[in-house]
C-alpha cells in the first residue's frame, strides 16, 4: 500500500497544537505525533511511542485549503470538518506540499467516481470480526416470528406475502411483506397504484399484549381531483381490524370480565409507575379521542382492549405541506373514505429544514479546531435542532401511547414513506419493546425499520462527497465558508415557505428531475451551482451513485440523537452504552463496512453486498464488552417503578449530545440546566405561569395522592425548546377536522396550546385551500402556469401565443374548486 508522508506538520485540535507527520493513505489520513505524557505522570508499562488519529476520506464533510507563500513566514493550512464532528487543522511549512496534500485528499474522497472503490470493498476484516457475518443477523421471518406471525402458527389476522419477492412490485420495499390475511395479493396489486412508489400499508410491527399493529407506508396519490382507491381503503380497513381475540404469545388477549385491564397495560397504573403526563401529551390523546370516552356509559366499567380504540392515521408532515403534494398530484388520505380511522398530522419538518438546522449548529462548533471556547449558543438555539429532536420523540411517543395504553391500531407515513416515517416507526417501537433495547434487538430494528423499508442511506449521506466541499482561499485570514441556512425551520414560517417552494416547483425553468428522489414534501433547496467536475452520463451507475447536496439529511443520525435522550432519562433501561450509538453514527459516514452504502434492499442484493463487503454488526459484535451499558437492568415488571415494559421521554428534558459534538455537558448544556436550576428555586414559577407567560402554554395540575417515593420536579422548559408546543397540528375524522383550538372551546376548561392548521383534505376544505394557495400564490412569478394569470413581466396582460391554454386551464381549476365548494362544511385555512 502506497503512502504518502509529509514531514512537520502540525495538527490543531480542540484548541490544542501537536507535531507530527502526516500519511496520507488510499483511504485515510493517519497523523501520527508522539505521545508526550503531562509532567510527573510515570509511562504505563508497554506504552507506545507514538500515537495516531485516523480520518476516513468519506467522513470529510468539509475541506478548506488556504495556501500561504514560504516567503511570509506562514504556514498554510487545510482545514477538516468531519462529519462526526471532529475539527482538525493542519499547518504544513511548504506550500507546494499542502497544495499536493490537499489535491491528493480531493482526489480520494470526491473523485472516485463509484461506491465500489471506498475502503468497504477492500476492507479485510480483523482477526476479532472473522467469526461474525453480520449479515444474516436479520432475518425477517424469524422475527415475525418472534412477534407471532408464521405460515405455521395460529391465524394472527397476518400474513407473509411474497408479491415483492423479486422487488418488481415495490423495488424500494423489502422482498418479504406482512399484510392482513383477509387481503388477496391481486388486492395489493391495485392497492399499488395509489401509493407514491408502490410504498403500501405493510406491518412492521405488531404489540405482543394486545396484538394491536404499526404498520407503515408512503403518501397516497390524491391529488387535485380528490382521487380514491377502494382498494387501499380496504386494505387500510383491514390492518385495523386484524386484531385477534385468541390466546397470543402465552397471554389471554380476550376482553376480561374484570373491570380492569392488566397492568401491563393500563394507562392508570402506567401514569403512578411513571413521572406524571405532560399536559401536552394529555391533550394530544383527548383531541385524538374526539367524543369517545374510556368508560362504558352504562355499567361504569373501563372500556379495555377490543371495546375502546381509536385507530389512527399518522402523517408526520405539517399540514401546508400534505396541501402543497396534493398540488403535485400526491396528498393525504381524504378521512370521508376512512371512516374506521382518524388522522393526526404532526409538525416534522422535511429533509432541507433538517439539513439547514444541523448546518447551524455546525456553524456554533465550527471553530472547535482552534480554540477552546464554548459554542455560540445562539447559533445553537437559533438552529432549532433540540426542538427537532423533541418533536420527533413526541410524535414517536403519540404513536407508542396508541398501540401501548389505547389499544389501537396506527398507520404512519411521510411523503415516501422512508424517513420521517422510520424515525417515528423505528422510535415508537423502542419505547414498546424491551427487546429492541438489547445491542441484538436494536440492530434487528436498525435492519427492519431502515435498511429493508428502504431508507436511502447512500443518498442521505453523500458518501462520495462533493467538489463544493473542497473549497481554496486564496487569503489566509479568510472565514469560514461554511454558513447557517437562512431558515431555521420554524413553524411560523410554513405558509411561507409552501409558497416559496411553489414557486420554484411550478418555475419552468427548473429541472424536472431535481426532486426525484426527495422525501423533501415538494420543497426543494435553490439548484447547486454548476462544478467544474463533468457530471456522470444519465443511466449510469456512477449518476444513480453521484452525491446531491439537495438531498442529504441527517435523518438516521436525529433517529441516534433521540434514541440518546431516551438513553440518558431512563439509563438502566437499555443493554447498550452511549458509545454504541456514537459509533455507529461514525461508520454511518466512514464507508468501512457495506451496510450502509446502498438505497434499499434490493440495490444491496444486486451489488452482492454480502460477498463483496463486510457488515457493520461485525465491527460490533465482536467488540460487544466495549457496548455494554454497565447500568442495564433487563427485568421487566409492570408492578414495579421503573422496570415497566413501556418507557417514553421527558420531552422538557431533553439535552444536547455533548459527547457527539465534542464538547463536555457544561458548554453544551449549561445554560440550559442553569435556567432550569434558575426556576426551580423560583418554586416552580415557570410551570405555575407559563399558561400567562408562553403563548400556548400551561400549567401542571398538582397530583394529589401518590403512594410512591416522591420524585424530583420535572426541568422546566430549555429555552430553546418553547413549553408545550406539541408535534400534533391537527386530528381529522370522517365528520370533522378538530384543532386544539376547537377541542379546547368545545371543552371549555383547557387553554388552546396546540397550533392550529387547516385539514388538507376534510369536506369542504379542498376548495378552501385551493383557493388560499391560489391566491399566495398570484403574485409570484411562476409565469402562465398551473393557476393561470401572467407574469409581472407581462404587465398583466398574457400573450397570445397562451393566452387560450392560460384561460382553458384556469377554467378547470374554477370548476375544480366550484365542485370541491359543493362538499359539506368547510375549514379556513389560517
Amino acid at each position: 500500500m502506497h503512502i504518502k508522508k509529509i514531514p512537520n506538520v502540525d495538527a490543531i485540535r480542540g484548541g490544542e497544537k501537536h507535531s507530527g507527520e502526516l500519511h496520507l493513505t488510499e483511504h485515510h489520513i493517519i497523523f501520527v505525533f508522539p505521545n508526550v505524557l503531562p509532567d510527573g505522570v510515570p509511562p504505563p508499562p508497554n506504552a507506545p511511542k507514538t500515537r495516531e488519529v485516523y480520518i476516513a476520506y468519506p467522513i470529510i464533510g468539509t475541506c478548506i485549503f488556504r495556501p500561504c507563500p514560504s516567503v511570509t513566514g506562514r504556514p498554510s493550512a487545510i482545514r477538516l470538518r468531519c462529519r462526526d464532528f471532529m475539527f482538525i487543522n493542519f499547518n504544513f511549512p511548504d506550500e507546494i506540499q499542502a497544495k499536493d496534500a490537499f489535491e491528493y485528499i480531493r482526489s480520494r474522497t470526491c473523485r472516485l467516481g463509484s461506491i465500489e472503490k471506498l475502503y468497504a470493498f477492500s476492507y479485510q476484516p480483523l482477526k476479532m470480526e472473522r467469526p461474525f457475518n453480520g449479515w444474516d443477523l436479520y432475518d425477517p421471518r424469524a422475527e415475525f416470528r418472534r412477534q407471532g406471525i408464521s405460515t405455521k402458527s395460529v391465524d394472527r389476522g397476518w400474513r407473509i406475502s411474497s408479491i415483492n419477492k423479486d422487488y418488481t412490485f415495490s423495488p424500494t420495499y423489502p422482498a418479504l411483506l406482512v399484510v392482513p390475511s383477509k387481503i388477496s395479493d391481486n388486492v395489493l396489486k391495485y392497492a399499488g397504484a395509489y401509493r407514491s412508489r408502490q410504498r403500501i400499508p405493510v406491518l412492521t410491527y405488531l404489540h405482543s399484549l394486545n396484538n394491536c399493529s404499526i404498520t407503515r407506508s408512503s403518501q397516497p396519490m390524491v391529488g387535485f381531483r380528490g382521487n380514491r382507491s377502494i382498494q387501499d381503503e380496504k386494505l387500510v380497513s383491514a390492518c385495523f381490524s386484524a386484531s385477534a381475540t385468541v390466546e397470543f404469545n402465552g397471554i389471554d388477549a380476550s376482553v376480561p370480565d374484570t373491570a380492569e385491564p392488566s397492568p401491563a397495560s393500563s394507562l392508570a397504573d402506567l401514569r403512578d409507575s411513571t413521572d406524571p403526563e405532560s399536559d401536552t401529551e394529555r391533550l394530544e390523546d383527548e383531541l385524538i379521542a374526539g367524543d369517545d370516552t374510556n368508560y362504558d356509559s352504562k355499567t361504569g366499567k373501563r372500556l379495555v382492549y377490543g371495546a375502546q380504540q381509536s385507530n389512527l392515521i399518522v402523517d408526520a408532515r405539517p399540514t401546508i405541506n400534505a396541501v402543497v403534494m396534493q398540488a403535485m398530484g400526491k396528498g393525504s388520505e381524504n378521512m370521508e373514505y376512512y371512516k374506521f380511522a382518524k388522522k393526526a398530522y404532526l409538525n416534522i419538518e422535511n429533509i432541507h429544514v433538517m439539513r439547514e438546522s444541523l448546518n447551524t449548529v455546525i456553524e456554533a462548533l465550527k471553530d472547535g479546531d482552534i480554540s477552546r471556547l464554548p459554542p455560540n449558543r445562539e447559533l445553537l438555539a437559533k438552529s432549532g435542532w433540540l426542538k427537532h429532536i423533541t418533536g420527533i420523540l413526541d410524535g414517536s411517543a403519540l404513536i407508542a401511547r396508541q398501540v401501548g395504553i389505547r389499544h389501537s391500531h396506527v398507520l404512519i407515513h411521510c411523503s415516501d414513506g422512508w424517513d420521517r416515517t422510520s424515525q417515528l416507526s423505528a422510535l415508537s417501537q423502542l419505547m414498546l419493546d424491551p427487546y429492541y433495547r438489547t445491542i441484538e434487538g436494536f440492530i434487528v430494528l436498525v435492519e427492519k425499520d431502515w435498511l429493508s423499508f428502504g431508507h436511502m442511506f447512500q443518498q442521505r449521506s453523500g458518501l462520495l462527497n462533493h467538489e463544493k466541499w473542497f473549497i481554496v482561499e486564496k487569503d489566509a485570514m479568510a472565514g469560514s465558508a461554511i454558513q447557517p441556512g437562512e431558515s431555521d425551520g420554524r413553524a411560523g414560517e410554513a405558509f411561507e415557505n409552501a409558497l416559496a417552494s411553489a414557486k420554484r416547483f411550478f418555475n419552468k425553468n427548473r429541472s424536472n428531475d431535481s426532486n426525484a428522489e426527495s422525501d423533501g414534501d415538494g420543497v426543494s433547496s435553490p439548484p447547486d451551482d454548476p462544478s467544474q467536475v463533468k457530471k456522470p452520463a444519465v443511466g449510469t451507475p456512477e449518476a444513480s451513485e453521484v452525491t446531491k447536496p439537495n438531498e442529504i439529511s441527517p435523518v438516521f443520525h436525529q433517529f441516534l440523537d433521540a434514541t440518546y435522550q431516551l438513553l440518558r432519562q431512563h439509563p438502566n433501561r437499555f443493554e447498550f452504552n452511549e458509545r454504541f450509538l456514537r459509533r455507529l453514527l461514525y461508520h454511518l459516514y466512514a464507508g468501512q463496512y457495506g451496510t450502509f452504502l446502498w438505497n434499499s434492499e434490493k440495490a444491496r442484493k444486486d451489488a452482492h453486498a454480502s460477498e463483496k463487503t463486510r457488515s457493520v454488526w461485525d465491527y460490533f459484535l465482536s467488540r460487544k464488552h466495549e457496548f455494554i451499558n454497565r447500568d442495564y437492568d433487563s427485568t421487566i415488571d409492570d408492578r414495579q417503578s421503573g422496570r415497566e415494559r413501556l418507557l417514553f421521554p421527558k420531552l422538557s428534558e431533553v439535552r444536547w449530545w455533548y459527547q457527539l459534538f465534542g464538547r463536555t455537558d457544561a458548554e453544551m448544556n449549561e445554560y440550559l440546566d442553569l435556567a432550569a436550576a434558575r426556576d426551580e428555586r423560583l418554586g416552580n414559577f415557570a410551570m405555575g405561569v407559563t399558561s400567562s407567560s408562553m403563548p400556548g402554554g400551561f400549567a401542571t395540575p398538582p397530583r394529589t395522592s401518590d403512594t410512591r417515593s416522591p420524585r424530583p420536579t420535572p426541568s422546566p422548559q430549555p429555552p430553546s425548546l418553547p413549553f408545550s408546543k406539541s408535534v400534533l397540528t391537527g386530528v381529522e375524522s370522517a365528520h370533522e377536522a378538530l384543532t386544539p383550538e376547537q377541542r379546547a372551546a368545545g371543552a371549555g376548561s383547557h387553554p388552546a396550546s396546540l397550533k392550529h392548521s387547516a385539514s388538507a383534505d376534510t369536506p369542504g376544505a379542498f376548495a378552501t385551500n385551493l383557493a388560499k394557495l391560489r391566491d399566495g400564490v398570484a403574485g409570484l412569478d411562476i409565469g402562465r402556469g398551473l393557476f393561470g394569470g401572467s407574469s409581472a413581466n407581462d404587465g398583466g396582460h398574457g400573450s397570445n401565443s397562451t393566452g387560450g391554454d392560460t384561460k382553458k386551464k384556469e377554467q378547470e381549476l374554477t370548476d375544480m374548486s366550484a365542485a370541491a365548494s359543493s362538499e359539506k362544511g368547510s375549514l379556513e385555512m389560517t
